[in-house]
Order: structure tokens, then C-alpha cells, then sequence
């Protein structure tokens, strides 16, 4: 397969991949849920109907320090009064383009939001009395700052116990600063490197995102704008556990010229709106496609100021592509919950015995480092899939070995036709993103194609493996697509979507 960047390698400047939208959510370590703060009351001897009482000092101390960093920095804090009054990325922007982008605290924001909190319940039928878990409203600060490592950031602080802190930076600002450390010249435009002297140093740098140094700023940043904190130190020497919230990782094919990229992605997209199904998305993230599946999956199309948008997404994850700026191709993958990947990690069992398997990833910000290398190769199945839809001469080569008749053995063995309805069920099925981990069986593809005689079945299979599409594992009864059945089917299903089917739906009908 001859991918897109070296089949345009002439009209492309380079490729670099890297984390883009980081958000990472604060929680304090042994009050984060119910029956922990309650704790922490009884053991300081505090009544649970105190509670509220407990938490109001608290409250004002953060709105006290609020105004202090404020007053210090020559800020007025910017109270949000609705949801839609502004976005408070434009708002940040007209800051900067009259404060400049030196580090230092840029813009302070106020609003009441959602938080979560606990409120004090007696359970008559029990006789007991606890804290339980509830919805509540408080003053919420974002505090706006350029960091020297990581750029511009924000820390959003709410008034209200237990104090779950959301922070984000974004992988392509700390990306930049590192590239000015090591004197490599680029060109930013937002979250985009449209021009980089030297592509290849630029991915090394990428590749080692400091996820040590992050947990410390976090730490830090904590302890600046949430001084509350300080109260639980003596009970929780290390009181915040920092965790991912939402990651989302980008791979950049950077064109010479805009109307490069026009030529290719106009077909590129309508190639994926067609030729992308279910399974194929969960292959693309890793996933196997099964009943047990009960989230959301499908595919939708964006139109926006920056550039047209595909999206695939499979529950909490995504992946998607856009032209941004009309002169990068960015195939982005984005998750929310990154339990939704596995990987093999050690594994503690309550009994503290520990093995290697396959695991869901765990949420805190130390996964960030296996997270890339997952996302990456997301980005790079997804990119590898686009590029052999679109090579035309591979498709029909591929084709044309399909369709011929072989000789083997004695024996004779037809070709396939990408055009009669049998085969392409056939291909159909064998397509689907499951078989890509697993493999299959004779009995197992017999239940995607009820129609087809076992007898019938077994002799496709083995004519299969004799065009090179399937092979076979060891002395099992379990088959494979090749790499030459993995394009050609691509090749044959393509033409199925954009060729055969829009043929037929625009024929009048007599």
C-alpha cells in the first residue's frame, strides 16, 4: 500500500503528530466521594449537619484569594452572567492581542456552574445519618494563564467542598515553546504548525511529552489558586489525584499549497462518507464490534469557519478529519473516557496478587504516555485506510487478480466478481472491523451469511485462500484477510458504494 503522504510527498512539506486538547480533572484525595468526607469530619469531630458550616469558610477563602491574584495582577474578574453572553476563547484572544503572550496570569473569569457536592441525610428507617452525593450550583473561577513550558492554560476553581479542579493546556503550545528552546524555526497558525524546519526533530520532541513535569505544575497551580488545600495537607500529604478527562491526539500532513490539499480532500471525503461503516470504525479505534456494544457509533459532516469536518465517533471515542486552514489534513483521535482503550499493563488483584494482561486503561495523567502511542495508531489505521480507497491504480490491479481464474492443483478455480450480489455479500462480510482481531471461522462467518450451504461456504473459502484474500492460522480452523484481501476488499466495496449503488439510484425507473 502506497500511502497519501508519499504518493503526494512532492506537494507536502511533512507530517508530525502530537497531543492537541488536553483536560485534566483534580480531585482531593479521600474527599471525593461521600462516605470519605464524611470521614474526614468524624475524625476531626465535626458533626454531618455541620457540614455546611464546615464548607463556608472555605468557600470564601477562594473567593478571598480570587480577588487578591486579581488586585495583584491589575484584573477585574469577568463574571459570565449566561451561558451564551460570549465565548471566553474569543474573549482571551482580545486580551492577548493587547496584553502580548509573555507568561503570567492573563484573564480571570467568574460564572455559576453545576458542581458536585454532599449534603447531610438521615435515614429514618435505618436510624443512621450520612453524607450522600447531590447536584448543586456554585461560583466557579477560570483563571487564564501563559505557562512558560506549556503556554496558554486555565485552572477552573469552584467555591464549593470537595473542590474538583479541572485544568487544560494544549500539546501543540507546549510543542511550540520546545521548538523555540531547541532554535527550530515554524510557523503557528492557532493549534497548527503549518510550516517546521526540520519535521522529523519536531516528532522526537513530540514523542516525549513530560507528563512528570505536568503533575508538578499541576501541584503547584493547585496550591496558588485553590489555597484550600493547604487545610487537608496534614491528613493528605499529596492531596489532589489528577486524572484525564479528555484527550485528543493529532496527525498533521502539512501541504505546500492550499490547492494541493483541495484536489485531494474533496474526494477523500466523500470517499469516507460512503465507504466508512460501523465495523470500520471500530477497527480504526481498536475495538471489536459485538452485541455487548450498547453506545452510540456512526459518522456526521461539519462545515466550518476553519475548514470542513468528518467525525466517526464509537462511544466515548472519535476520530476525525478536517482541511484546517485549508492547508493541513488533520486526522484527529479524540476520547473522553479512557477506560474505553485496552492495553497490556500490570494488573493488582484485591488479593494483592499482579499479572500482565489486558486491562482498560487507567484514568490517571501517567497514562498519557501509552495513550499517544493508542491514539497514534488510530490516526494511522484511519490514514492507511483513506490512502489505499484512494489509490485508483492499486484498486485496479487488485481487481483484475480477484477476477482472474487460477489454476492450482489440477483444480480450477473461478475468479470473483466485484458486481454480482453472492460475492459481494461475500466481501461484506468478510470486511467487518471484528474480524481484524480475531479472525473467523467457517461457522462463525456462516451466521453473517445465512444464505450460502455450508458445503457451498467451505468451497469459497478455500478459493479464497487461493486468490491470496484469507490465510490460514497454523492447524487451526481460523482465517485472516491478507494485506492484498484487506485492499482488495476495500477496493470492491468501494466501488460498490460510489460507483454501483449512485447508478443505480439515479436510474428513472421505467
Amino acid at each position: 500500500m502506497v500511502l497519501l503522504s508519499e504518493r503526494y510527498a512532492s506537494q507536502i512539506r511533512g507530517a508530525l503528530s502530537c497531543f492537541d486538547r488536553i483536560v485534566v480533572s483534580g480531585t482531593m484525595t479521600g474527599l471525593n466521594y461521600a462516605e470519605g468526607m464524611a470521614a474526614y469530619l468524624h475524625t476531626h469531630h465535626i458533626r454531618l449537619f455541620d457540614y455546611p458550616r464546615f464548607a463556608e469558610p472555605l468557600r470564601d477563602e477562594v473567593r478571598a484569594n480570587a480577588e487578591h491574584v486579581a488586585s495583584e495582577n491589575g484584573i477585574e474578574i469577568d463574571f459570565i452572567r449566561s451561558k451564551n453572553a460570549f465565548r471566553k476563547e474569543d474573549r482571551i484572544h482580545e486580551v492577548l492581542s493587547k496584553r502580548g503572550e509573555h507568561p503570567g496570569l492573563v484573564h480571570i473569569f467568574s460564572a455559576m456552574e453545576a458542581c458536585p457536592s454532599y449534603e447531610p441525610w438521615h435515614d429514618k428507617n435505618t436510624g443512621k445519618t450520612f453524607l450522600r452525593y447531590k447536584d448543586a450550583k456554585c461560583l466557579h473561577y477560570y483563571f487564564y494563564f501563559i505557562h512558560e513550558q506549556f503556554g496558554l492554560c486555565y485552572l477552573r476553581v469552584p467555591t464549593w467542598a470537595p473542590f474538583r479542579l479541572q485544568f487544560y493546556c494544549n500539546g501543540h503550545n507546549w510543542l511550540a515553546n520546545k521548538l523555540r528552546q531547541e532554535g527550530i524555526t515554524f510557523r503557528q497558525v492557532d493549534n497548527t504548525f503549518v510550516e517546521v524546519s526540520d519535521f522529523s526533530k519536531a516528532q522526537d520532541i513530540a514523542n516525549g511529552f513530560p507528563t512528570k513535569l505536568l503533575h508538578q505544575e499541576l501541584n503547584r497551580l493547585a496550591s496558588l489558586f485553590c489555597p484550600v488545600l493547604n487545610h487537608f495537607v496534614e491528613t493528605y500529604p499529596e492531596p489532589y489525584h489528577w486524572s484525564i478527562m479528555q484527550v485528543e491526539y493529532a496527525t498533521d500532513v502539512v501541504f505546500k499549497r492550499k490547492e494541493d490539499l483541495t484536489l485531494i480532500y474533496d474526494p477523500l471525503v466523500r470517499t469516507a462518507i460512503h465507504a466508512v461503516k460501523a465495523d470500520n470504525i471500530a477497527t480504526f479505534l481498536g475495538r471489536k464490534l459485538n452485541g455487548n456494544f450498547e453506545g452510540e457509533i456512526g459518522t456526521d459532516f461539519h462545515t466550518r469557519i476553519e475548514g470542513t469536518r468528518i467525525k466517526h465517533h464509537m462511544g466515548w471515542a472519535a476520530i476525525k478529519m478536517y482541511d484546517k486552514h485549508g492547508i493541513v489534513l488533520r486526522i484527529e483521535t479524540t476520547v473522553n473516557n479512557v477506560t474505553f482503550f485496552k492495553h497490556h499493563r500490570e494488573v493488582v488483584h484485591r488479593d494483592n496478587t499482579r499479572e500482565m494482561k489486558l486491562a482498560p486503561m487507567k484514568k490517571t495523567i501517567y497514562s498519557l504516555s501509552p495513550l499517544s502511542e493508542l491514539l497514534s495508531a488510530a490516526n494511522r489505521r484511519y490514514f492507511a485506510f483513506l490512502s489505499d480507497l484512494t489509490d485508483p491504480s492499486a484498486g485496479i490491479d487488485n481487481l483484475n487478480r480477484l477476477s482472474a481464474t487460477v489454476h492450482k492443483d489440477g483444480r480450477t478455480f473461478r475468479g470473483f466478481n466485484v458486481f454480482d450480489d453472492k460475492d459481494l455479500d461475500l466481501f461484506v462480510a468478510l470486511a467487518r472491523g471484528e474480524w481484524a482481531i480475531s479472525g473467523f471461522q467457517n461457522r462463525t462467518l456462516r451466521k453473517k451469511l445465512s444464505q450460502i450451504p455450508p458445503q457451498t461456504l467451505s468451497r469459497l473459502l478455500r478459493n479464497l485462500r487461493v486468490h491470496g484474500i484469507i490465510k490460514k492460522v497454523g492447524k487451526t480452523y481460523k482465517y485472516y484477510l491478507t494485506q492484498f484481501g484487506q485492499q482488495v476488499l476495500l477496493a470492491a466495496l468501494k466501488v460498490r458504494e460510489l460507483v454501483v449503488i449512485p447508478t443505480l439510484a439515479a436510474q428513472p425507473i421505467s
